[in-house]
């Protein structure tokens, strides 16, 4: 017994040993961290450096008359158990209507956004077209990262990142360790990880979801506007909106670049106010964010044929769509983080927890749709 549990420890030494030198070999010392934390998690932001998102005058959500008088139905209720969650807010009619938080979180505390990141880096795409510091979705991209200025990768357009059909071999495996989206979420250098892609396929005609090609908008959006996302993001979007808590957006290392396709941590009621900016055209309290144009084509589908040959009706702008349900969108985490807008009712859903559940109807997962059903009933 002595014996084999000697073999057992040398074998596991020799493992550690062949894996430490293959990291230090290859330059890919983030293993180290991805196998330290394993699986992405909500409080992640605890683990990696962050730029803080600044807010001005707070504006607090005024409380519907009805604040928290709305039942959720039992199956609801246990679907949200089932996965999790940490905390469920609706706005209705500019108001409070209800809010609840599990597991310890709170109406203040910080959780990672993860993708529903993307759509707010759509959003300041918009907001620096409207700023004139992007002229058009037709750009290429090359203008602002020279990587993609010879050959193939000219074709490349900003329109083709927003709309995930920039035709990379990005690898979006969440499984695979050594992918290059472990590579991003876990390493010190996503402009070298963003950038290194090659084409496979001509820009615009595959709609294949990235987060590869969103880390490149952000990357756009650094040279256009000659600020950190976080900066740009404070001034455009959580000081407008009067966010009462400072966001942090996570970094690939201390004065690095912002990890534009995740990694966005903040609060239930604050994360709110992304979608009531949504809600309202691209305004805040009348005030035009993006303009009416680029607003209608972030939750118009791209219709661009997706690997299954059908075009996608479901997805526009870095933003999701609910193809039954008309006029609804939302932004959307791995683990299920989700910012609901729902436009006929005047109301958004931020639902925000440690797992996603299955699909239903395709593209959309079996809690948004309970949450939109949900919804028309408040």
């Amino acid at each position: 017994m002595k014996r084999l549990f000697r073999r057992l420890l040398l074998w596991l030494l020799l493992l550690v040993a062949l894996f430490s030198l293959y990291a230090f070999a290859s330059g890919k010392t983030w293993l180290f961290k991805e196998v330290a934390y394993n699986f992405a998690d909500i409080d992640d932001y605890t683990i990696f450096t962050n730029n803080e998102v600044a807010t001005a005058a707070a504006a607090p959500w005024p409380q519907s008359a009805s604040y928290n008088k709305a039942a959720v139905p039992d199956t609801l209720r246990q679907l949200l158990s089932q996965l999790q969650t940490v905390g469920l807010v609706a706005i209705k009619n500019d108001s409070l209507v209800y809010e609840s938080y599990w597991d310890g979180y709170s109406d203040s505390s910080l959780s990672g956004s993860f993708s529903m990141a993307k759509s707010i880096t759509s959003l300041l795409i918009g907001a620096a077209i409207r700023d004139g510091l992007i002229s058009s979705v037709n750009e290429p991209v090359g203008k602002y990262l020279p990587e993609f200025s010879k050959g193939e990768a000219a074709r490349l357009r900003i329109v083709d990142l927003l709309t995930m059909s920039s035709g990379s071999n990005w690898d979006e495996s969440y499984i695979n360790p050594f992918s290059v989206t472990a590579a991003l979420y876990y390493g010190d250098d996503v402009y070298k990880t963003a950038t290194s892609v090659k084409l496979v396929h001509p820009p615009g005609t595959l709609h294949d979801y990235k987060s590869g090609d969103t880390q490149l908008l952000g990357l756009i959006l650094e040279k256009a506007t000659g600020k950190s996302l976080s900066a740009y993001a404070a001034e455009k979007i959580w000081k407008p909106v009067g966010a009462l808590h400072p966001a942090l957006w996570s970094t690939d290392r201390a004065g690095g670049h912002e990890k534009a396709y995740c990694c966005f941590n903040s609060n239930a009621r604050d994360f709110a106010r992304i979608g009531q900016l949504m809600l309202d055209s691209g305004k805040w309290k009348g005030q035009p964010v993006i303009n009416p144009d680029y607003y209608a084509a972030s939750i118009t589908p791209c219709m661009i044929p997706d690997p299954s040959g059908k075009p996608c009706d479901y997805y526009g702008f870095q933003w999701w769509l609910v193809p039954y349900e008309p006029g609804v969108f939302y932004a959307r985490g791995i683990l299920g983080q989700y910012i609901i807008v729902m436009p006929a009712q005047h109301m958004v859903i931020v639902r925000l927890g440690k797992h996603k559940g299955p699909n239903k109807k395709g593209t959309v997962p079996v809690e948004v749709d309970a949450l939109v059903q949900w919804g028309k009933t408040l």
